[in-house]
């Protein structure tokens, strides 16, 4: 049985065009893909597309960008580009199986766990040149190496969903977070937009006319050691970052376990005139909440080692990749092919057809939609006396014992 194929079938039925020469097959799955991933999970939140994300935290990484599909092509060699995997992460959230709080709101996570900037005045002097200029940040985790934990951590700079996307589709590479070596660095820093770079380490001065300096890392490592950041002179708004030269680990690069700064930067610094820097200082430790915002997971404390991380999500629908691998859920044929063939009556401003199949659409929808809600149904509804396992009784916190 091939699903993809039937789906075709209905479509071409629902349009009245049984011929491939007023409608190719490729542009009819064309509209099935753009109906299976840009809408469903729009329309609907079906149980069957709920899943768990699970994931390893890295040490000294306190952000994470939600996953991309990769490239999908579709018959016709017509490219589905990168997307997100999941239309969202929900609680209930664990780190090392113990559930811990889940937000989505700023305020409260970071009226718990508050970015302190630590502004540190005059780490070095200008000599009148560019650089470079080497220091180490008065306040450095003074990490070993190997590293041993628990340690101290300079927050890194991070490039949020889009920025990953700007850099993919520019280096034809899907890598998050973004490490190049230092021949490509000076040109894939560009290819990130300003809005989707969050710095977290800036080093600032004043030029002899008075105007402010300010280089900043990147959110991109330098491979061979990632522990290194890339530092960036950062460009405006709707323009790209600018660079800065050569980066290897004595150039134009932060060590954010040592916090070895070497800089140049993009004008000549007066002599005598201050250097200064500002960061964000953490202990690392086993995380104790999680905040979810701009497709982005943000840990306080950042983790001091590997810990495993799961969420509730719902998965975003696939592309159809092939014939014989295209949709998993039969029950659902008709109700993709009807929304597919909407989207076509639409397009050809058929709308005496549109009008006449479209409560047969939605009668579908609804039909899909009860599928999930038998579901949820059949989980009780808890109460103050029926709460699972070990709640409710006297000596109990939720954390062993048993029920008799």
């Amino acid at each position: 049985m091939n699903l993809l194929n039937d789906i075709i079938t209905y479509v071409r039925r629902i349009i009245k065009s049984p011929s491939d020469t007023v409608i190719s097959d490729n542009l009819i799955i064309d509209y099935i893909n753009r109906f299976w991933i840009m809408d469903v999970d729009a329309r609907l939140q079906l149980f069957d597309l709920k899943t768990k994300y699970q994931f390893q935290t890295v040490p000294g990484y306190d952000q994470y960008n939600m996953p991309l599909y990769g490239l999908q092509t579709e018959p016709g060699n017509q490219t589905i580009s990168y997307y997100p995997v999941y239309q969202g992460f929900t609680g209930p959230a664990f780190i090392n199986g113990i559930q811990v709080p889940f937000d989505t709101q700023k305020n409260n996570f970071f009226n718990i766990w508050p970015n302190v900037v630590q502004q540190m005045n005059v780490v070095t002097t200008g000599d009148g040149t560019s650089g470079p200029y080497s220091f180490t940040f008065p306040i450095a985790p003074n990490n070993t190496t190997p590293l041993t934990t628990p340690f101290q951590y300079i927050l890194r700079g991070h490039i949020d969903l889009n920025g990953i996307i700007a850099f993919a589709n520019e280096t034809a590479t899907y890598i998050d977070p973004p490490v190049v070596t230092n021949l490509q660095a000076p040109s894939t820093i560009p290819a990130v937009p300003v809005a989707n770079v969050f710095p977290a380490v800036y080093i600032t001065s004043n030029g002899s006319d008075g105007s402010s300096v300010v280089v900043s890392d990147s959110g991109q490592f330098l491979s061979g050691n990632q522990n290194y950041g890339l530092l960036m002179s950062p460009g405006t708004n709707g323009a790209p970052n600018a660079t800065l030269g050569t980066y290897d680990t004595s150039t134009n690069t932060i060590n954010y376990f040592t916090g070895q700064v070497n800089v140049t930067f993009p004008v000549n610094i007066p002599a005598g005139a201050n250097i200064n820097a500002q960061c964000f200082l953490f202990q690392c430790g086993l995380p104790r909440g999680i905040l979810f915002y701009d497709n982005t997971l943000i840990f306080r404390s950042p983790p001091d080692q590997q810990y495993l991380v799961e969420l509730d999500a719902y998965l975003s629908p696939a592309g159809f990749l092939a014939t014989n691998n295209a949709i998993q859920f039969g029950y659902m044929c008709e109700y993709i092919a009807r929304g597919a063939a909407r989207k076509i009556l639409s397009d050809t401003g058929d709308i005496e057809q549109f009008q006449f199949y479209e409560p047969l659409f939605k009668e579908q929808e609804l039909l899909v939609w009860k599928r999930s809600q038998r579901q949820w149904t059949s989980t009780r509804t808890q109460t103050i006396y029926s709460q699972g396992i070990n709640q409710g009784q006297s000596g109990f916190n939720n954390l062993g014992g048993s029920t008799i």
